[in-house]
């Protein structure tokens, strides 16, 4: 890879993972091009001021993935489950792997789930190990697998921050269960890691976690972050099941198992300081 000069396209840009990404990568003179199905949002505007050339696409377009991936060294492939669907994401994960090493892609980062490996029997896990499996079978000349847990970000969205602005944290796992998290901009640490150092990193599949916590601690440390008494208040699992048997056995399977991430261990080989919750909660905009 020549930095400034190979070109590396981000699917997901103006997303969570695929944004801060494509955000560290600029910070360090890469040449992005961000795949977005809105250029004109604020999101891709931003990623434009910042140096990447923003294309209009969708992963379930392939004539604007071929269009895309035209010159492209490297990528980096995520999809969202939640909007997609399990099917339709696993399609989309396998079409873009699919195509890219058509283009002759040099270097592929998937972002999959923390114990993809595992078989969890959750559907939105089992269809990226899927996904993974496509991508070691197409054998790019290195391609690395980054398996994040649960997002501390996701506290921020609709789904937890209207309740935690009402002082209620609502999950449905059991107040003694250690949840493995992870703040979004370290997965773009990883991201940027993964393409810097490809031919390391080649191979490899890493789960990814900063830090562990149960809920009524996780609400302590949250009540500090939003200046207001946050408690856990747990959602009886076939409440959730009315909105998705999927994430109810996600949350299942967090209480019977859980990630086993290595912290630590990932700290120590890849000389990335991980963030805390407590450290992410209180530089987040809560406002």
């Amino acid at each position: 890879m020549e930095k400034g000069k190979s070109i590396i396209l981000v699917t997901g840009a103006t997303g969570q993972q695929g944004g801060a990404v494509g955000r560290h990568l600029l910070s360090r003179g890469h040449k992005v091009r961000a795949l977005t199905r809105k250029p004109e949002s604020k999101a891709a505007k931003e990623l434009s001021r910042l140096g990447a050339a923003v294309v209009q696409g969708d992963l379930d377009d392939p004539a604007s993935l071929e269009h895309a991936l035209e010159g492209v060294w490297g990528v980096f492939a995520v999809q969202n489950t939640w909007e997609a669907g399990v099917v339709r994401e696993e399609e989309q994960g396998k079409r873009l792997a699919e195509m890219a090493r058509k283009k002759g892609v040099q270097h592929f980062v998937y972002t999959s789930v923390a114990s993809a490996h595992r078989q969890t029997g959750i559907p939105h896990f089992d269809n990226k190990w899927r996904i993974e499996e496509t991508v070691r079978r197409l054998g790019f000349p290195s391609s690395t697998i980054l398996r994040p847990v649960f997002f501390t970000d996701n506290f921020l969205t609709p789904w937890f921050k209207p309740g935690l602005m009402e002082g209620k944290l609502l999950i449905g796992i059991k107040p003694s269960t250690l949840l493995q998290m992870i703040a979004v901009d370290d997965i773009g640490k990883f991201g940027l890691r993964a393409f810097e150092q490809h031919k390391e990193m080649s191979g490899r599949a890493i789960d990814l976690a900063g830090d562990q916590q149960t809920m009524p601690k996780t609400a302590e440390i949250l009540s500090k972050a939003v200046g207001r008494k946050v408690e856990f208040v747990q959602v009886p699992i076939a409440e959730v099941r009315k909105f998705s048997e999927d994430y109810a056995i996600m949350l299942e399977w967090f209480d019977r198992v859980g990630y086993n991430a290595d912290i630590p261990k990932l700290s120590r080989e890849y000389g990335i300081r991980l963030t805390t919750l407590a450290e992410w909660a209180a530089q987040a905009k809560w406002a």
